[in-house]
């Protein structure tokens, strides 16, 4: 018999984070965890207002489908009983981590991986000032990329500052849709000229149809405009990358169609997170195998990370142990 438990669980994050859209001093994530036959699968979804989730309903979501779950529900059955978002990621990693303890086989191996090799991260900045972006970048400048929050009339400002401080490490810029077309026809060459390898999500979700037949002259890479497959055909016409959530794409079962899809279509991958603990980012590892770019940093922007955690060496991240994850 099956038995499903449900937490809510709030982590201070080290100072503020800031993007476009403003800031947050916590990260409140919701858990999952079912236990069957003295084992215990665990998940972690972030509900994310952005995509109009809210923790009630979250919560509501995930006790919905409580009878289905302890009835025996796999994870095929719960891409159909509940939407992409915060819920179902939380159940679907459980689900995942509960079938590698019970059967012995790591997740990995069950998702077809020959195995699960360490990655190397992004590491956030938080949108400020140029020059407290520039302390920011000087101070993690031997990392071997930072991703830049954007999003005012000083971005331009803000990217060389950054590139002057961390000369040798590569960039990636993320606005979180807060430019307009002409801005970033403006902005785009005088990023390349830095060096910028990748813009993420220029212009809001919805309004980014002026990104057809476009030709940027750096790699444009969709993240609030992508969540599930169906939304891929779309983006390969105006992006050449997309950001693969596991909180946008309900779990990591649709997260991996989806990447293959990605890839069947043309597109690079960039595998992202939301600010949350370890347990969020261990199924996101298997995701990241082979990825162009890997923004997995979450618990590096936590005041303190859950324990057992994941291991990062500066900005390698080693494979999760079983205690944690998969």
């Amino acid at each position: 018999m099956r038995k499903i438990a449900v937490a809510v669980e709030r982590w201070p994050i080290a100072g503020a984070f800031t993007i476009a859209r403003g800031a947050k001093t916590e990260a409140e994530v919701v858990v999952a965890e079912i236990a069957e036959a003295g084992a215990r699968g665990r998940g972690e979804g972030v509900p994310y207002a952005r995509y109009g989730e809210t923790l009630q309903a979250v919560l509501a979501q995930m006790e919905d489908v409580r009878a289905d779950l302890e009835g025996g529900l796999d994870r095929a059955g719960l891409q159909a009983r509940l939407p992409a978002g915060a819920a179902r990621n939380a159940l679907d990693c459980a689900l995942w981590d509960l079938e590698a303890k019970l059967t012995g086989v790591p997740a990995w191996a069950r998702a077809g991986r020959g195995r699960l090799d360490p990655v190397k991260t992004c590491f956030t900045l938080s949108l400020a000032s140029p020059e407290a972006m520039a302390e920011a970048a000087r101070a993690n400048a031997r990392r071997p990329m930072l991703k830049l929050k954007i999003g005012g009339a000083d971005d331009l400002d803000r990217v060389e500052a950054v590139r002057t401080a961390a000369p040798r490490t590569r960039l990636v810029v993320d606005a979180n849709e807060a430019l307009e077309f002409e801005t970033l026809r403006r902005l785009a060459p005088e990023f390349a000229r830095l060096d910028v390898k990748l813009i993420e999500q220029p212009l809001p979700a919805g309004e980014d149809e002026a990104l057809e037949g476009w030709e940027s002259p750096v790699l444009l890479c969709a993240d609030e405009s992508c969540h599930t497959r169906a939304d891929l055909p779309r983006c390969a016409v105006r992006y050449g990358a997309v950001n693969i959530k596991l909180d946008k794409a309900g779990g990591l079962t649709e997260a991996l169609a989806m990447a293959a899809e990605a890839r069947r279509l043309g597109l690079q991958i960039m595998v992202g997170c939301m600010v949350a603990t370890s347990l969020a980012m261990a199924p996101a590892m298997i995701l990241a195998q082979g990825a162009e770019v890997v923004d997995l940093d979450g618990p590096l922007l936590l005041a303190a990370d859950r324990a057992p955690g994941l291991s990062y060496l500066g900005s390698l991240i080693e494979p999760p142990e079983p205690e944690l994850w998969g």
